[in-house]
């Protein structure tokens, strides 16, 4: 589970964000690429915009899921 008190600076804030156990895969940006971004320098993903629509809400919570280190956080 991800933990807020470990969260990217570069999350915009809001609703989602990307913690320190972020792996680099890239399966949040497969599932939701206008949400979240790839920072290559530093090997982690973080969210660049959050939803605002129901359609765009399930879109953040599929790469929550998608996930394989429970590294999305969902303050919602």
């Amino acid at each position: 589970m991800a933990d807020k008190d470990s969260k990217y600076e570069q999350n915009v804030s809001g609703k989602f964000y990307v913690d320190d156990q972020c792996i680099a895969c890239d399966a949040c940006v497969f599932e939701a690429s206008d949400f979240f971004e790839m920072n290559d320098d530093d090997g982690h993903a973080f969210v660049k915009n959050q939803p605002s629509t129901e359609e765009e809400l399930q879109k953040c919570k599929d790469a929550l899921e998608a996930c394989p280190v429970e590294a999305i956080g969902d303050d919602g």
